[in-house]
């Protein structure tokens, strides 16, 4: 190690993620370093008046010297005509024409890249914040037919009207009176602003850049007629809500999209986040992270917590199904603070918990085999299990949640005396208010008398299965659960979907009722990725079993409202 005094070298990325570099002769070196900060600031802004403050990362030692690393965000093209932009894995594919002190500084960056998009961020900020409804840009539909039907329903905006004093907070249902059948529907239900959000995003991206490619990670919502509304305008996904790669003819063998991936390309990453291997993949190719990353407020939240938990000495154990977008997201992020484990339900809670009690060395041996692939690396079971925090799944449902967190505490209260071994509030700081206040407002929908209850959306939405799962305790197989109208072949064939586990399922007709057709009571709701066009499809769809003579317009339906 050099006895000389540590060099300060600050490491500038632009909003893409690509390093400023300098060109010495036929190599590429370190443009903003000096003997101390203020030296290599004033270096900096020869070339970039707009940065953020350099922040300190790591040390290193390179070409013989000791350097403190520092990273910096800059705007703009560099005032030197000598620095220009490159992304790392350029710089990585050519090592021979790197300055030996760059080629050692860019070998210790991995374990930092995720943190390269945000840097203009502070710890408290959020990507994409909730845009008011003020500022909502629902014009972005009305330029096509097809999405203006998708997505604008006057049945729904008129319940919202009435029925919605706070986001937040569930009042009674409101009745759609058609005559021969009235329609229950729960004050909250549908698009949550997280994917109001993130649909907005991916329309604008696409509106605003009609010469380049646009990819998203991997679905946008768990909604089919979404996601294939944005294919039909030239989006395309770069990998399966399992991660497995799209190729580019669709064929096994063809080349993966990733691999395709350019700089000049934009990635828009989905509302459930992205792992930080997804990320680094991501930042390497230049391509810009930041501005095109719609994770939801209310999952970052979520993540927030889970590195609060992680500082304060903390394993995390994160209630989610493993094999779900959202809750990989969560892991990979969590990890980075804190050890993790993830727990599916409360009684694979129970099986963690017997591991927890016991003092066997074989029982607790057994962690290893009941977790694998869901716990962190180097997790020790005689360590991280003395102290734990419970984060979740945004879409499941908080009753689970709260089980889990007092069967945690009843645990360790009888283990050691006290439960303040186990974070976490009990309160809904983790959970997402919006699948929340939907839940509370179907309870209180169910307490109606009803003839059937519709709970619609995509096949693998978890929260549109929790829903449904609600619907089932109260209305038994009078409930059904499907993507669109087009489930409803008839009256006496509707194709209800029947979820097995980890992401598989299976449709099976189910008669919605006899052929008497007196008057019907028929709840209806959405998850929160399904759009309220569908849902009002869905009430024409039922509409059409009943003689024209005994339904009442929809103009006097919407008259009542008002």
């Amino acid at each position: 190690m050099s006895s000389a005094p540590a060099l300060v070298a600050i490491l500038a990325f632009n909003a893409s993620n690509q390093l400023a570099v300098r060109r010495l002769g036929s190599k590429a070196g370190l443009p903003f370093t000096g003997t101390d900060l203020a030296m290599a600031t004033a270096r900096l802004e020869t070339s970039f008046k707009e940065h953020t403050a350099p922040a300190e990362y790591f040390s290193a030692e390179a070409g013989g010297r000791s350097y403190r690393v520092f990273f910096a965000q800059v705007g703009g093209p560099a005032a030197d005509s000598e620095v220009g932009f490159q992304s790392l894995d350029d710089l990585a594919a050519k090592p021979d024409a790197l300055a030996p002190s760059l080629a050692a500084l860019l070998g210790k960056l991995e374990p930092h890249l995720v943190e390269i998009p945000y840097l203009h961020l502070g710890e408290n900020d959020f990507i994409y914040k909730f845009r008011p409804a003020q500022e909502r840009n629902t014009g972005i539909y009305a330029q096509d037919a097809a999405a203006d039907a998708l997505y604008q329903s006057q049945l729904c905006a008129a319940v919202k009207a009435l029925a919605r004093q706070h986001e937040r907070t569930a009042t009674a249902p409101v009745t759609l009176d058609f005559g021969a059948v009235r329609y229950v529907i729960p004050s909250h239900f549908g698009f949550c602003l997280g994917v109001k959000n993130a649909i907005e995003r991916a329309y604008e991206t696409l509106a605003e850049n009609p010469g380049k490619r646009v990819f998203m990670l991997s679905e946008l919502i768990h909604n089919p007629f979404v996601n294939e509304d944005l294919l039909r305008r030239g989006l395309r996904y770069l990998q399966t809500d399992k991660g497995v790669p799209y190729t580019t003819d669709g064929r096994p063998g063809s080349p993966a999209l990733w691999d395709t991936l350019t700089c000049a390309d934009l990635v828009i990453i989905p509302a459930f986040g992205a792992t930080d291997e997804d990320k680094r993949r991501l930042i390497r190719k230049g391509i810009a992270v930041c501005h095109y990353d719609a994770t939801c407020m209310l999952v970052e939240k979520v993540w927030k917590a889970a590195r609060a938990y992680g500082r304060e000495g903390y394993t995390v154990v994160i209630h989610g199904k493993h094999e779900h977008e959202e809750t990989k997201a969560t892991f990979s992020n969590t990890r980075r603070y804190a050890p993790a484990v993830i727990v599916r339900n409360l009684e694979e809670t129970h099986r963690l918990g017997e591991i927890i009690a016991s003092g066997d060395p074989a029982v607790r041996a057994r962690f290893y085999e009941l977790f694998a692939g869901r716990h962190t690396p180097g997790f020790d079971v005689n360590v991280h299990l003395d102290r734990v925090a419970v984060v979740n799944q945004t879409t499941l449902l908080m009753n689970e949640t709260l089980g889990i967190i007092e069967y945690l505490r009843g645990l360790y209260r009888a283990k050691f005396g006290d439960d303040g071994r186990v974070g976490g509030s009990g309160r809904r700081d983790t959970l997402c208010y919006a699948t929340q206040v939907n839940q509370d407002a179907l309870s209180r929908a169910l307490a109606e008398p009803l003839d059937a209850a519709f709970v619609i959306g995509g096949k693998n939405s978890s929260n549109t299965y929790q829903l449904f799962r609600l619907c089932e305790e109260q209305v038994g197989d009078r409930a059904f659960f499907i993507q669109s109208e087009a489930s409803i072949g008839s009256a006496a064939s509707v194709e209800h979907y029947v979820y097995i586990g980890g992401g598989t399922g299976r449709t099976e007709p189910r008669p919605l009722w006899s052929g008497d057709l007196g008057q019907k009571r028929v709840l209806i709701t959405g998850g929160a990725s399904c759009p309220d066009g569908i849902i009002q499809q869905v009430i024409t769809r039922i509409n059409s079993f009943f003689p024209p003579d005994r339904l009442r317009p929809i103009a006097d339906v919407l008259r009542d409202l008002k």
